[in-house]
């Protein structure tokens, strides 16, 4: 009897330590994909709170050929159209105007980032999402599903803007 209760003991201590150091080393994993930390593990507490959707960064320009955009008091209705008509034919198969669908929805986006950011991003999704912190949450938050390419112009996707900023 008291060979079998030491057997038990070191069954039952030896899956008391597996288990916790696997527990322990999947949370961590856990939130680094979360983060986009694919290379290091460390984020600031910040990120963690709120999805990258959320987040409201007017400073982040993003990484791309647009580094200034000045937009007018009024909205540009023709430039909007063609906008739109942009946004229908290369996007809607990914993002609807109002709503969550494999990508996020645009209505209010120039609230929450930068016209520069949002402009990088439709221009240089690839980069934008290997380097830029926020462009990397939202892969993640949006299930791996990365932008694709579509090859616009900076004045096709300056339209593309335009129209995003008639969503209501």
């Amino acid at each position: 009897m008291n060979y079998l209760n030491r057997i038990l003991g070191i069954i039952g201590l030896t899956a008391l330590l597996a288990c916790g150091g696997h527990d322990e080393k999947k949370e961590k994993d856990n939130d680094d994909i979360q983060l986009g930390n694919y290379e290091s593990s460390s984020a600031p507490k910040e990120e963690k709170s709120a999805p990258a959707t959320a987040q409201v960064d007017m400073s982040d320009k993003g990484i791309g050929p647009v580094e200034n955009v000045e937009l007018s008091d009024e909205i540009d209705m023709d430039l909007a159209k063609k906008g739109e008509t942009i946004y229908s034919n290369n996007c809607t198969a990914c993002h609807k105007p109002t709503k969550k669908f494999i990508g996020p929805a645009p209505v209010g986006i120039l609230d929450r980032r930068s016209p520069e950011w949002v402009m990088n991003m439709i221009l240089n999704p690839t980069e934008m999402l290997q380097k830029d912190p926020i462009a990397k949450q939202l892969l993640v938050e949006y299930n791996g599903s990365p932008m694709a390419d579509q090859n616009l112009t900076e004045d096709e996707a300056r339209a593309v803007l335009e129209y995003f900023r008639t969503l209501k």
